[in-house]
């Protein structure tokens, strides 16, 4: 099974340290956002990964290659220099990458740290016969105090009296994506339309999770990693 990393965005709110750095590529406890993530997919056993970019993407692609120094093999998909096609268009456009059309895959933020292991999606087994999406909520962070999505019974839905913080990672199916086309669009509406077919399953992270959204998380982080590693 594939896993993709989201490493298109512009990280707006993080320059001007993405004015001439992509925002995977900033570091924190002496490592890259998106070198957090391989490390940790590979722990999981997942080695064929996926990362799609836009801004600054060459610089991705010459710092991590092939991703062989990581022991992972990495693809990648190249959006251009204009405007990234946002996370559903960006994994449309992989998903000749991901998959042979049936097998699922993981899909995971380049800008998150999370302490989620992967193994628990590992394989699929997470995602129920029928199901679209199985999702991973954690919960709300300051920033997103009213949540995204409610959980009940291994059940996602769009509506509920708590909502969780939807943390970027999932697992999907190709099918997910049918009738789509290529271009600019976000993941949500998909969501939405297989939540209310209640095709969409989740559980709850509780452990340490941060979106690194702002050069003052990246600095939260930072110190946080820093002190962890004595």
């Amino acid at each position: 099974m594939k896993a993709m990393i989201l490493a298109a965005g512009r990280g707006n709110r993080m320059r001007p340290l993405t004015d001439h750095t992509p925002k995977p590529l900033l570091a924190a406890g002496g490592r890259t956002l998106i070198e957090h993530q391989i490390l940790k997919l590979r722990a999981a056993g997942f080695t064929e990964l996926v990362v799609n970019h836009a801004h600054l993407g060459e610089q991705i692609e010459a710092y991590l290659g092939d991703g062989s120094r990581h022991g992972v093999s990495i693809r990648y998909s190249a959006e251009g220099h204009g405007q990234a096609l946002e996370t559903g268009g960006g994994i449309y456009k992989a998903l000749p990458l991901l998959s042979d059309g049936r097998e699922p895959f993981l899909v995971t933020n380049g800008d998150v740290w999370c302490d989620f292991d992967y193994a628990r999606l590992a394989g699929g087994e997470a995602l129920a016969d029928g199901d679209l999406a199985h999702i991973v909520l954690v919960d709300n962070p300051g920033h997103n105090s009213q949540g995204d999505f409610a959980l009940a019974g291994g059940r996602v839905s769009r509506d509920g009296p708590h909502k969780l913080t939807f943390s970027g990672i999932g697992l999907y199916r190709p099918a997910l994506f049918a009738g789509c086309a290529q271009g600019v669009f976000p993941l949500a509406p998909l969501l939405f339309a297989a939540m209310d077919q209640g095709l969409v399953g989740g559980l709850r992270h509780q452990g340490r999770w941060l979106d690194v959204g702002t050069p003052e998380r990246l600095a939260e982080l930072d110190r946080m990693l820093s002190e962890a590693a004595g």
